[in-house]
């Protein structure tokens, strides 16, 4: 949740406790070697011809190459040409470029365990409202941010909460009444309530405790 759309001035990061909580990102699991620049072009291509629903040997005839080397090519096994992959990308209607985009790609991932996320302390949050960032969007023209609120026994009621972008709340504990514009809706766990984030909002009057629930708002990058 955001008292502000300025979000640069809207949040003072911290630790969630003092023992060394931390946001990661990345995974605990082993490191999988990176992908080769000749796997990335034989995975776009293998890609882009069942799009396409044609078998090996009707692109190889179509881009002037043999079976055997089309499916070297997809299996990242040989490094082709700059001709050869002009033949492909002709024969399957795109920019040679195109053929690159697995390579040029960048998945990214947020990684964040139990009790290690971000406590954030917001512009306009009340006494007793917590929120723990879960993990951030690295890339893109979407920002995602996920957090865990939970309003502890001093928490005060809150409805003034506006923001860019959508919002998505699913009840985890807890019973409150929540507000979103003009209406107000008794949330318990399992209910979700999804909203656009620029009309006020927020916990309107709580009846059991502990309350929580995850919240998600997304909005464009600017």
């Amino acid at each position: 949740m955001k008292g502000s759309s300025k979000r640069g001035s809207a949040a003072k990061v911290k630790p969630v406790r003092p023992a060394g909580g931390k946001l990661l990102t990345g995974s605990s699991a082993p490191k999988v070697a990176p992908r080769t620049l000749e796997a990335g072009i034989g995975a776009e291509v293998r890609r882009l011809r069942k799009e396409l629903d044609l078998t090996v040997s009707e692109l190889g005839i179509a881009a002037g190459i043999s079976g055997g080397m089309l499916s070297k090519i997809e299996n990242g096994t040989i490094s082709p040409s700059l001709a050869t992959l002009d033949s492909l990308a002709k024969a399957l209607n795109v920019s040679i470029s195109r053929l690159f985009a697995e390579t040029e790609e960048r998945r990214d991932c947020s990684f964040v365990r139990a009790g290690h996320g971000l406590r954030i302390e917001r512009r306009g949050t009340k006494s007793g409202h917590l929120y723990d960032l879960l993990g951030h969007s690295l890339r893109g023209e979407i920002a995602v941010e996920p957090y865990l609120i939970s309003l502890q026994g001093d928490a005060l009621p809150y409805t003034e909460f506006r923001h860019a972008g959508v919002e998505i709340i699913y009840m985890l504990t807890g019973k409150v009444r929540y507000r979103h514009g003009d209406r107000s809706y008794l949330m318990e766990p399992g209910d979700t309530l999804f909203f656009d984030a620029a009309a006020r909002h927020g916990p309107e009057e709580f009846f059991k405790s502990p309350t929580s629930y995850l919240s998600i708002i997304i909005y464009p990058r600017r």
